[in-house]
């Protein structure tokens, strides 16, 4: 999977949010907000094609946290992201 070029991140009063650029029609009613950990996954993901065990691995690095939950994380991580869309 790999992270659509469409949608940038974007600072807006002290939020990191997810915008879809480009994209006549683009239902702009839904926002998209990154916590800290989310914004980091997106940033070292985007351009890359990755699987939920790589985004697990940068979880692990960074946050020193288990395999196990490393995981789960990871896979609530990209299923969120698939439903908006901004993964495919």
């Amino acid at each position: 999977m790999k992270i659509n070029t469409n949608y940038k991140l974007r600072e807006v009063a002290g939020e990191t949010i997810v915008v879809n650029q480009g994209t006549a029609g683009a239902d702009m009613t839904r926002i998209i907000s990154l916590n800290a950990s989310a914004k980091l996954l997106y940033e070292r993901l985007q351009g890359c094609e990755f699987g939920v065990e790589d985004v697990a691995k940068v979880l692990e690095d960074t946050y020193g946290i288990g395999h196990a939950q490393a995981m789960k994380d990871a896979a609530v991580w990209v299923e969120a992201l698939q439903k908006c869309k901004v993964i495919g």
